[in-house]
């Protein structure tokens, strides 16, 4: 079943707005939802099942950096002959370590993130997918540097006419931190699906062997250290009525890179922000991620950025299909 997303009333929108950032550490989470928007514990559950099952809350779980784990990441441009495309995206999407996959209006029609465990070989995972039958040429875009993540869609305002960047954006630290073989444990329970029960966190807990206290301390502690980013809710994009994702990218000047990569952080619409290595057959060096309800919406929302970034050499990526979107799972 599918959800109109024009169909929810301010209720939805503002719990869906609330949990997508913050959801509540505590033993009855649904309840201390509950009480900030003034309605009852049950309702908050039934309209988090419904708002579950219909596709517009895809999962309730930690979010892991996953630099800080020891994963190597990158995204991946290929380009696919056209009538190929569906063939190799399905060979692609096989790989566990491949979280995001899509179809682009570009030469590279191809772009899907790419995670390999410490132990792992980048390289040798990806010439083993680029020898799939119908790539033509491929180009490896790691993070050189990361300005943003974190996807927070306003379900409540309309898209913005003249976005600002009015977001405090901090330094990341991208360095790898230790991980014991607990800690992995750890990952493995606070990366499970939330069920939409009055003690959802006491299972997990239980898993672990431990009290929902300590649970709750080692999570507060994971955020402090940066190796969890968040707790909270993931929206399926275009089910919540943001069908355009466009990937915007800019060719800004070697000295002004930093500057113009967290002054885009600063707007609320951008989701993501990193710089990139260049090609020869490709010079954007910085990617910002814009998440509209229409392309045309998208499309003044990088006018604006253009303006008060002073760049003026970019070009919007919109995703014409999605093969594939989950969270990566780590240490399984």
């Amino acid at each position: 079943m599918q959800a109109n997303h024009q169909q929810l009333d301010e209720i939805d929108r503002k719990l869906l707005n609330d949990i997508q950032w913050v959801f509540p550490l505590v033993d009855k989470p649904y309840l201390e939802v509950a009480k900030s928007h003034n309605i009852s514990e049950e309702e908050v559950m039934r309209r988090t099942s419904a708002l579950k099952s219909a596709g517009l809350i895809r999962q309730i779980n930690a979010i892991f950096d996953t630099r800080r784990l020891g994963y190597k990441s990158a995204l991946i441009a290929f380009a696919v002959v056209p009538e190929k495309l569906d063939a190799v995206a399905e060979r692609i999407n096989e790989h566990p370590g491949v979280s995001h996959n899509y179809e682009r209006n570009h030469e590279y029609n191809m772009w899907f993130t790419l995670a390999v465990p410490p132990d792992s070989d980048m390289k040798e995972e990806l010439d083993r997918l680029a020898a799939l039958e119908g790539v033509i040429k491929y180009r490896l875009l790691p993070t050189l540097k990361m300005y943003k993540i974190g996807v927070k869609l306003d379900m409540v305002n309309d898209d913005a006419e003249k976005p600002k960047p009015t977001e405090e954006v901090k330094e990341m630290n991208p360095d790898r931190l230790e991980i014991t073989e607990r800690d992995k444990e750890f990952v493995r329970e606070l990366q499970k699906d939330l069920p939409v029960v009055k003690e959802p966190f006491k299972e997990m807990a239980q898993n672990l062997g431990i009290s929902t206290e300590e649970l709750f301390a080692k999570a507060k502690e994971y955020e402090k250290v940066g190796l969890m980013r968040r707790f909270a809710a993931i929206l399926r994009h275009r089910d919540a009525g943001f069908v355009a994702n466009g990937m915007v990218v800019w060719n800004v000047p070697e000295d002004r890179v930093d500057d113009v990569g967290f002054k885009l952080a600063a707007f609320p619409q951008v989701s993501h922000c990193y710089r990139r290595p260049i090609y020869p057959d490709w010079k954007y060096n910085v990617f910002s991620m814009v998440h509209a309800r229409s392309l045309e919406a998208a499309e003044k929302m990088a006018v604006e950025m253009s303006s008060q970034i002073g760049v003026t050499d970019y070009k919007i990526l919109f995703s014409s299909r999605e093969f594939k979107k989950e969270r990566v799972k780590y240490f399984v």
